[in-house]
């Protein structure tokens, strides 16, 4: 059975022979059964359900979390000649119908959509007329709800074990613990399966953590080295801008990625990033998915991840080429606090999920036992300011009780207005006198918020409705003729939102259903955090030994060039000799400060110091006027 996937992998990728599983995977597949493929990042979990759907008479679906990875992934196959579909945001009803009709008389072997897609009835009834030959589920983790990205729609895959019981699924994913994997199976109903798992080992990336209070001097040290290309991640929107307007300040070629851009922007840095006219990329955890860039060598985090999970998949981007490549982690000592503050302490627990519901009840005067299918207009920042709760724990607590069907948010739900000044200080003054009536409102907002003419801003309209005594209205007014005249460039918040009620009200024994599942939610989430902070801290055992471990896989080598196999290698004299050959080539003609040799030779810190001090003992090397250090005549 396996010379036709074989056939078909060199006819249309060109490739001679299998990786890792990929091999047993497609003819597990084949063979009927439901199949959990582990694989890494860039370990080639495409090809296990594509060639599949490609030997198979009739079409694969395909669910995937992201519309670049569905692109991409649609983009690839259609390179090859392939016929395949994304059902996309932003087509309308007919396109929609259109696009299914192509699947079920076009002859098309693959159709991609997003589990919210999916959702829809229209979807499901076209689907059922399909002659499917397969269900793919990718990005799989997503499904559990004790994975690191975990999305409620994903739970509706399900629905397609009713449609057609009879056709087999292969779910893949490139980070999932023992109990993620478990849960996947258990939501998925897989039967007769089998779970394959390829060694998610990188031996060409150098894992390293770094401790240092100049966070940004440490990453330009970096980013100086960097031939090819690299990514920074950082936790918000506003880093990453302002990282890369330092990097670029400082001579190194640098553009931004966050999920708040227009698709157009988005499109526009990725590509000159992709085409090398920008050597570094700093995003969010927006940016990765889908991005295929063989040249990456060096990943680098701003900040603490979340979670083993996210951080390992991330890091996965860098060295796909098979070439060197680092992944680091830069912190100083109190980004952990701060860590805890954005992932812990704003997960709502079940006495502030009781209160909450109680006041949203409250505030739309809803009896006990009533409320069912009523939709109402919420006022988010009104609400939070009438009961003086912290938005951030509102915010997640609504989310919560629309994952468990308490209550329904409008899609567009979201609690940011965006602003920034588009135009200097002395055009700013002279636009003030000739309108005063909003004068005011402008000197309150420069007040409140420091850097709204270098960044974009999130603000709270209603607390500058109350420091300027105006109604909040007045002000999204004002914000809207300041964008018209383009003053400011403005991205309304959406303050008057749809709430939808699912239950009657019924206080404590509402939330009391899924109080469980808020606890170990809350326990999970704090684990996770826990085994972030340890790896950090863990300065005793090779960091790809302790990642790997994390997921259940058990090396006995060592990697050898990871921070901490670097620190115990140079306990040999051979390895200290290596480091002094090292200097002393580098400074043949060239003068580096510490610094500079530190990530020019990707040297441990405390080995290299310890280096540089013997040299200059031996007398070796000297410091000259600019604190450089350059070898002695």
């Amino acid at each position: 059975m396996i010379q036709e996937p074989l056939n078909i992998l060199k006819k249309y990728w060109g490739h001679q022979s299998f990786r890792g599983s990929q091999a047993e995977i497609i003819e597990a597949v084949l063979s009927g059964q439901d199949v959990l493929a582990l694989m890494p990042t860039a370990g080639g979990k495409s090809l296990c359900y594509q060639i599949p759907g490609l030997i198979r008479e009739g079409i694969c679906i395909v669910v995937s979390p992201l519309i670049a990875l569905i692109q991409d992934q649609v983009s690839q196959l259609k390179k090859r000649d392939i016929k395949a579909i994304a059902l996309t945001g932003g087509l309308s009803q007919d396109e929609v119908i259109k696009q299914l009709d192509n699947c079920i008389f076009g002859n098309y072997k693959f159709l991609y959509l997003s589990p919210e897609r999916l959702q829809q009835s229209l979807v499901q009834e076209r689907i059922a007329e399909m002659p499917v030959n397969l269900w793919a589920i990718d990005e799989a983790h997503c499904i559990s709800q004790w994975g690191h990205d975990f999305r409620p729609a994903y739970l509706e895959c399900g629905v397609l074990r009713d449609m057609k019981p009879e056709i087999n699924m292969i779910a893949l994913t490139a980070t999932a613990t023992q109990p993620v994997a478990k849960d996947i199976s258990d939501q998925l109903r897989f039967h007769n399966f089998r779970t394959f798992k390829d060694s998610f080992q990188r031996p060409n990336i150098a894992y390293r953590v770094i401790a240092d209070e100049n966070k940004n001097n440490r990453l330009y040290s970096l980013c100086t080295a960097v031939k090819r290309s690299g990514i920074v991640y950082t936790r918000t929107r506003r880093n990453t801008l302002e990282i890369s307007t330092y990097l670029n300040k400082k001579g190194i070629s640098a553009t931004f990625y966050h999920g708040g851009m227009s698709r157009e922007d988005k499109q526009s840095k990725l590509r000159s990033w992709m085409n090398n006219k920008s050597k570094i990329i700093v995003a969010t955890n927006a940016f990765g998915m889908g991005v295929d860039k063989p040249d990456v060598e060096l990943v680098a985090h701003f900040q603490i991840p979340d979670c083993l999970e996210n951080y390992f998949q991330e890091s996965g981007r860098a060295g796909r080429d098979g070439s060197e490549a680092q992944a680091v982690l830069i912190y100083d000592p109190g980004d952990q606090r701060k860590a805890k503050e954005q992932f812990l302490d704003t997960i709502p627990d079940v006495a502030f999920l009781k209160l909450l519901y109680r006041k949203l009840n409250s505030f739309f005067q809803i009896s006990y036992g009533e409320g069912k299918d009523q939709v109402l207009q919420f006022n988010f920042n009104a609400f939070c300011e009438a009961y003086k709760l912290n938005s951030s724990l509102v915010y997640n607590g609504l989310r919560i009780m629309d994952q468990h069907s308490v209550l329904s948010l409008s899609q567009n739900f979201q609690r940011r207005t965006l602003i920034q000044f588009s135009v200097g200080k002395n055009i700013l003054m002279n636009y003030l006198d000739k309108n005063r009536d909003i004068a005011v409102l402008v000197q309150n907002l420069l007040r409140t918020y420091g850097g709204v003419f270098d960044f974009e801003t999130r603000i709270n309209t209603r607390l500058i409705a109350k420091k300027s005594a105006v109604k909040e209205n007045t002000i999204l007014k004002a914000l809207e003729q300041l964008q018209k005249d383009s003053i400011i460039s403005y991205q309304a918040g959406h303050t008057d939102l749809e709430i939808t009620f699912l239950v009657p009200r019924e206080d404590d024994t509402t939330i009391y259903r899924f109080a469980p599942e808020l606890k170990a939610l809350r326990r999970m989430k704090s684990e996770k955090l826990r085994h972030m902070f340890n790896y950090i801290e863990n300065t005793k055992q090779c960091r790809s030994k302790q990642l790997l471990r994390y997921f259940g896989e058990n090396i006995l080598e060592n990697c050898g060039h990871c921070d901490v196999c670097v620190e115990k290698n140079y306990d040999s004299d051979s390895e200290a000799q290596n480091i002094r050959d090292k200097i002393l080539t580098a400074l043949e003609g060239h003068a580096y400060t510490s610094r500079q040799l530190i990530e020019h030779l990707m040297c441990n810190e405390h080995q290299l110091l310890t280096t540089l001090q013997s040299l200059l003992e031996d007398r070796m090397i000297a410091v000259n006027s600019k604190n450089e250090y350059v070898k002695s005549r």
